[in-house]
C-alpha cells in the first residue's frame, strides 16, 4: 500500500475560520437600528437576571455580593448601588487609559433600572423549589444576556473595561486579572454581609460557557468580517502532518492501493 500526498506550493495560504465571532468595538453610527435595540435589550435582561439571583437567596455573582453588602449598610437600592459602583470603577479607567463608549454608560444606567424593577416585581420570599428555579433561570438568562449586549459591540461595561485595562497595563492574562478582581470584590461584599452560596459557584462555572455558546448567534458582524481568516504561521506544521487544521486531509491528497 502506498500513499501519495500532493503538497501545496511553499508560501501558499490556507483559509482558516475565525475561532470566535468578532467582538471589538464598532463605530457608533453603523447600523444603529440593528445594534442599539440589541444593546438595550441585553442590558435590561442582564439587570433582570441579577434580580432573579438575588430573590433566589442561594448566592449571587461577586459584584452582586458587593452590592448586597452595601445595600445592607446604606439606604440606597441595589440598582442605585450598582450605578454608583459602576461610576466609581470608571474613575479607575483614567490611569489605565481606557476610553468609555456608549455601551459603557448604557451599562451603568440600564442595569440599575432593570435590576431595581425586577426586585420590585418579584416577591421577597419563595420556597426552596422556587428559589432553585430562580437560580437556574437567573444563571441561564445572565449568560444569554451577556451574549446579547456584548454582541452589539458598543464597548465594554465599567467592570469589563477595568479587567481588560488592568490586564493590558500589567501584562498578566485576562483570566488572572479577572479572578483577582472578583475575589477581592467577593471578599469585600461578604465582609459587608452580602450572600455567598451555591449560586455564586454555579454562576462562576456556568455563565461563561453559556455566553460563549450564544455569542455566535448574537454577535454583530460588520461588512467583510464574515470572511475566513488566513494563516501563514501554521503552514509548516500542516505540511508535516498532511492536515488542513480541521482534522481532515487536504482536498489535494490522494491515496492508491498497490
Amino acid at each position: 500500500m502506498t500513499r501519495q500526498v500532493h503538497r501545496r506550493a511553499p508560501g501558499s495560504r490556507v483559509p482558516r475560520p475565525a475561532t470566535g465571532p468578532p467582538l471589538g468595538r464598532v463605530r457608533l453610527g453603523e447600523r444603529p437600528l440593528r445594534r442599539l435595540p440589541q444593546l438595550l435589550l441585553g442590558l435590561a435582561l442582564y439587570g433582570f437576571s441579577l434580580s432573579l439571583l438575588v430573590r433566589a437567596s442561594l448566592g449571587v455573582n461577586p459584584w452582586s455580593v458587593l452590592y448586597e453588602g452595601l445595600e445592607r449598610r446604606t439606604p440606597l437600592s441595589f440598582g442605585t448601588i450598582s450605578a454608583v459602583v459602576g461610576a466609581l470603577v470608571l474613575l479607575l479607567w483614567i490611569p489605565l487609559r481606557q476610553r468609555p463608549a456608549l455601551g459603557t454608560f448604557a451599562n451603568i444606567a440600564v442595569l440599575a433600572l432593570s435590576s431595581d424593577l425586577g426586585l420590585r416585581l418579584l416577591p421577597a420570599h419563595f420556597g426552596l423549589p422556587a428559589r432553585t428555579a430562580l437560580l437556574a433561570g437567573g444563571v441561564l438568562l445572565n449568560g444569554l444576556s451577556v451574549a446579547v449586549y456584548v454582541g452589539a459591540r458598543y464597548g465594554p461595561g465599567p467592570r469589563d473595561g477595568l479587567m481588560t485595562g488592568s490586564a493590558a497595563v500589567t501584562g498578566r492574562s485576562i483570566r488572572f486579572v479577572r479572578t483577582l478582581i472578583e475575589l477581592a470584590v467577593l471578599a469585600a461584599g461578604w465582609l459587608l454581609g452580602g450572600s455567598v452560596g451555591a449560586g455564586t459557584v454555579l454562576y462562576a462555572v456556568a455563565v461563561g460557557p453559556i455566553a460563549q455558546t450564544c455569542l455566535p448567534v448574537f454577535a454583530y458582524r460588520a461588512a467583510g468580517e464574515d470572511q475566513p481568516t488566513w494563516s501563514d504561521d501554521a503552514d509548516d506544521a500542516d505540511d508535516a502532518d498532511g492536515s488542513d487544521g480541521s482534522g481532515s486531509d487536504r482536498s489535494g491528497s490522494t491515496s492508491s492501493r498497490a
